[in-house]
């Protein structure tokens, strides 16, 4: 009953449609930002996409793709899987178990790597594999071994070639052709030898499993899962695009953040701006309800008042801001596809869930703030209300001042934590102490707003009237002073956090390569560099010294105690001895001796906090293929941001890589004539540069969250302002008649502008770096990097949007004052 529409709301909403519309704007933001992220996280979490290479193979038994990390036993256990670096491969025995399953017309394992033709990179198989990818002769004949089939141009049967291996070179017989399917060079040898040459003997990519006649898919899946006995995970259906790598999984982490972790502080920043905004709304109708408690209006009717505007606003405003928020997520979502975080085959997915949540969120939101705004007019005496309506009531709430100074206080907590520690543990409590001072500065709103005014406010006593009498508004109108700084503070706060975050680690990473890169040249190519490669480049006229290295990643547990999880380290193996790398990269050892013997293991400072260990101790690692290792760290090392989190012998990797070729050559000495025809040549400054280029997805992605919620902010803190001077008239229209000339009432306006812009500029970015120096120490160990233009061009679109959000409506409201 209380929720259903009666005359005295419908009658509200009609006559006094500006009383609403700030309120309609800030819940229909609220319903884009939250319809946006939701559907990304949806997305993320049906994500597939069908299968390329394995289309016409029903079942494939291969490896799981992901690492899986169990913490704690019992009710305290918890699993969390990482997607593998590199791909994860299984037994070759398991083709023999899969063929001898009924209803299995043959099991072929599939294996693929690369390998050289001169200096033509070519894409290598098992011909078996053709039974489920249908490739067909063109001339001659099946390989075996010791022999070819090439589908390259200019190939022919009977012809002998080389062809460059993990194992070496290798002069093989062409044994036939297959016409070329535009994927490039390719090449097939017989089953047994791409096994045993592919660089991981004994190892294959999958088992693909064809049915004999009549035979389905299910049946068959669950013989062969019965077979392999827990070896392999056996895939059907479009799950079997998951056996061809992890990019679909790290696609699939990358929108579950997005619209979860991301999604969640979006949420809840649109709904507590949302909320604000309806509790202002409320506020400024005082008078109002204040007139209705003296004529006899009980609580009970304020409050369903209350409620049903809010229920004819609500479900609107969040309706109308589902197609932009749907746009918003699509236009995001191409963005991460152009940019190759996410496989082309993979769809937007739209259902009402995220949208009906979005609604949800916008309505629930509405009616909380509305019901805890009207607790007090609902309930103050009628003769009280009167009085409060024409003052602005002066105490804090009993519920929000201990909610304020707790928030403040556990900020402050949280930050001198962070500032204490190193690695993840910092960063992760700096997160908590960005929103910890935004719900002390909310909460605690009023007392801010009158501390600002004061400090803010002397300078402007000296400044005319004008700005004179705007100290004084400030100082009376506290609570209409916090509700416009408040938004103003959001923007500024976690638009600087998530900036400067990356421009500080881009300009500690820059530092790092600058000081840490001391060779003369560095060689790369697109497929690596061979060993004979290497060799070469070793021999060349003037080189000193000449180090292979093959980067890749390693899947590293961190964090302490019962929350621990893998955490992804950027890592290079190293072919060549311990003083040939201290030639060319200077990794800045701080403890123990950079050595490259097997089993041993160099690693970054920060990642070594993080991971709970030092020089001498066994380091817990996952290979890029998912297998367990245990080397021991030999050093520890400054400049891993730079240059790589962790350095082994490459001959602790091939074999854990699809490719064991290097994927540099670094040396020393030496001139580009000598290394000419080797590879693409880059020197030092080059080679930065080139390295920057990889960290344009994540300054992208911290761009444009920023984007997104400085974005939503800045609108909501526009929206207050603007709702804030339209309830002035009969103020503004008081001045007029007073005496105040136009253009002195609008220097005021001015004058109020810059001063609550100016203290949320102050406070949010006192805010942002309080968050930013213990969680730059704890990543980096410097401090944060801001540069000077963007930092100015937050400053000065903020001081612009508080003096057009001020200055256009007063002019709208002085229009009738003469």
């Amino acid at each position: 009953m209380a929720l259903v529409p009666n005359g005295l709301a419908r009658a509200a909403v009609r006559f006094k449609p500006a009383a609403f519309a700030g309120t309609f704007v800030a819940l229909m933001m609220a319903s884009l930002i939250v319809s946006a992220c939701g559907i990304l996280l949806e997305t993320g979490l049906r994500a597939s996409v069908a299968p390329t290479r394995y289309a016409n193979a029903p079942v494939v038994a291969a490896a799981d793709q992901t690492a899986r990390f169990v913490t704690g036993s019992g009710d305290s256990r918890s699993e969390n899987s990482t997607p593998l670096p590199d791909r994860a491969r299984v037994d070759a025995s398991l083709v023999a178990a899969a063929r001898a399953v009924p209803g299995v017309r043959t099991a072929v394992p599939d294996v693929t790597f690369p390998v050289r033709s001169g200096d033509r990179d070519v894409t290598a198989h098992g011909w078996g594999s053709t039974a489920f990818t249908g490739e067909q002769l063109t001339a001659g004949r099946a390989p075996r071994p010791g022999e070819v089939v090439l589908a390259a141009p200019g190939a022919a049967v009977g012809e002998r070639t080389t062809l460059t291996t993990a194992d070496g070179p290798r002069e093989v017989r062409v044994s036939g052709t297959v016409r070329g399917s535009g994927a490039g060079p390719t090449a097939w040898f017989a089953d047994s030898e791409a096994v045993r040459i592919s660089g991981h003997p004994g190892r294959i990519d999958a088992v693909a499993v064809l049915p004999a006649a009549g035979v389905s898919t299910d049946t068959l899946t669950s013989r062969v899962a019965h077979a392999v006995g827990g070896k392999a995970k056996v895939y059907a259906g479009d799950d079997r695009s998951d056996a061809e790598g992890s990019s679909l999984a790290y696609a699939k982490e990358l929108l579950t953040g997005l619209g979860g972790s991301f999604g969640g502080i979006a949420a809840l920043t649109a709904v507590f701006t949302a909320a604000g905004t309806v509790a202002l709304s409320v506020g400024q109708r005082a008078r109002e309800y204040a007139l209705l408690r003296a004529i006899g209006t009980t609580p009970r009717q304020i409050r369903r008042t209350i409620a049903t505007e809010t229920l004819l606003v609500a479900p609107l405003a969040g309706a109308v801001g589902l197609l932009p928020g749907i746009a918003l997520a699509t236009w995001w979502f191409g963005q991460l596809k152009e940019k190759g975080a996410v496989p082309q085959g993979v769809e937007l997915s739209v259902s009402f869930i995220p949208l009906v949540a979005a609604v949800g969120v916008a309505v629930l939101s509405a009616l909380g703030a509305g019901y805890l705004a009207a607790r007090r007019p609902s309930r103050i005496k009628p003769g009280q209300a009167l009085a409060e309506a024409s003052v602005e009531r002066s105490s804090l709430g009993w519920i929000r001042t201990p909610l304020g100074v707790a928030a403040a206080a556990g900020g402050a907590v949280f930050a001198g934590f962070a500032a204490s520690n190193t690695g993840e543990d910092a960063a992760n409590a700096a997160l908590g102490v960005v929103m910890l001072f935004m719900l002390a500065v909310a909460l605690l709103g009023p007392l801010v707003a009158r501390g600002c005014a004061a400090l803010f406010g002397l300078p402007l006593r000296g400044a005319g009237a004008p700005a004179a009498l705007a100290a004084a508004n400030s100082r009376t109108n506290a609570r209409r002073l916090a509700s416009a700084i408040t938004p103003i503070v959001l923007a500024m706060a976690f638009s600087s956090v998530l900036v400067f975050l990356h421009t500080s680690e881009d300009r500690a990473a820059a530092d790092q390569q600058r000081a840490g890169i001391t060779a003369d040249h560095i060689v790369g190519r697109p497929g690596g560099l061979t060993p004979g490669e290497l060799a070469r480049a070793a021999d060349a006229k003037g080189v000193t010294s000449a180090v292979g290295v093959l980067k890749t990643s390693l899947l590293v547990p961190v964090g302490s105690g019962g929350d621990r999880w893998l955490q992804s380290a950027s890592a290079q193996g190293i072919t060549g001895t311990a003083d040939d790398l201290a030639a060319v990269q200077d990794l800045k050892v701080e403890s123990g001796a950079l050595s490259l013997g097997r089993g041993e293991i160099a690693v970054d400072r920060t990642l070594a906090d993080a991971a709970r260990v030092g020089t001498g101790d066994r380091l817990d690692v996952r290979l890029p293929d998912g297998t367990k290792a245990s080397p021991k760290i030999v050093a520890t090392y400054a400049r891993g941001l730079g240059l790589a989190e962790a350095t082994l012998p490459a001959a602790d990797l091939k074999g854990h890589v699809t490719s064991s070729f290097a994927t540099e050559i670094w040396t020393g000495g030496g001139s580009a004539d000598a290394l000419a025809g080797l590879g693409t040549l880059s020197d030092r400054e080059d080679y930065a540069t080139a390295r920057d280029r990889d960290r344009e997805l994540n300054a992208w992605a911290n761009t444009t969250m920023a984007a997104v919620l400085g974005g939503f902010a800045a609108v909501a803190a526009a929206n207050t302002l603007v709702m804030t001077v339209l309830d002035r008239r009969r103020e503004l229209g008081t001045l007029r008649l007073i005496g105040s000339t136009r253009r002195q009432v609008l220097r005021m306006v001015r004058w109020e502008a810059l001063l609550v812009a100016g203290a949320g500029i102050v406070i949010g970015s006192a805010i942002a770096l309080a968050t930013l120096i213990p969680m730059m120490k704890g990543l980096t160990g410097e401090a944060p990097y801001i540069p000077p233009l963007v930092y100015g061009s937050f400053v000065g679109g903020t001081l612009l949007l508080g003096l057009l959000s001020t200055t256009l409506p007063a002019r709208a409201a002085l229009k009738g004052a003469r």
